[in-house]
C-alpha cells in the first residue's frame, strides 16, 4: 500500500570508486589468472566493505559464476560490488528514513511517532490512513515498529488492490 513505491534506485559508482573496485580486484588475484577464487572475493569484500561475506553468501556468488572460467571475472566482479553498494546504500537511506522518525532514539515507532511525522509531511491525510499505515507496517503486531518491520515495509510493501 502506502511503502509500494519504496524501491533501491539504481546507482553508478563515480569514476573513483570503479578504479579503485579494478584495484581491489587486481589486488586480490593472486598470480593474475585474471579471475577471483572463492577466498579471492572473500578477501575483497573484507577490503571493500569491512566485512567478511558468509558462507551462504559466498555460495551464492559462487553458484552463479560461469564453471568454465574458474572464478568471478572482472565484469562479474563489478556488477557484484556494485549491487552490493545500491543495498548498503539504499538500507542507510531507510535507516535514516526510520531514525527521522525515531525522535526519541527508543529503536522502534510507536502509532504516536507516525502521527507526529506524518503531520509533518503529509498534513492532509487522515487519521485512519495513517493507522492503517502503521498496522501494515507492524509486521508482528505488537503495537511497535521496528528498524525491520520498517525496513520490510520499505522493501516489499504491497500494492493496494
Amino acid at each position: 500500500m502506502f511503502f509500494s513505491e519504496a524501491r533501491p534506485r539504481t546507482w553508478e559508482a563515480s569514476p573513483s570508486e570503479h578504479k579503485k573496485w579494478v584495484e581491489v580486484f587486481k589486488a586480490c588475484d593472486e598470480d593474475n589468472k585474471g579471475y577471483l577464487s572463492r577466498e579471492d572475493f572473500k578477501v575483497a569484500v573484507v577490503m571493500l566493505f569491512g566485512y567478511k561475506p558468509s558462507k551462504v553468501e559466498a555460495d551464492s556468488v559462487m553458484s552463479s559464476v560461469n564453471p568454465k572460467t574458474s572464478g568471478i571475472l572482472l565484469e562479474e566482479f563489478l556488477s557484484i560490488i556494485r549491487k552490493k553498494k545500491e543495498v548498503q546504500l539504499y538500507r542507510n537511506e531507510i535507516r535514516h528514513i526510520f531514525t527521522a522518525f525515531d525522535r526519541h532514539y527508543r529503536g522502534y515507532l510507536t502509532l504516536e511517532d507516525f502521527k507526529k511525522a506524518f503531520r509533518q509531511v503529509a498534513p492532509k491525510l487522515s487519521e485512519r490512513t495513517i493507522l492503517d499505515v502503521f498496522r501494515e507496517v507492524d509486521q508482528d503486531s505488537d503495537g511497535l515498529v521496528s528498524f525491520k518491520d520498517f525496513e520490510y515495509a520499505m522493501k516489499y510493501g504491497q500494492n493496494e488492490a
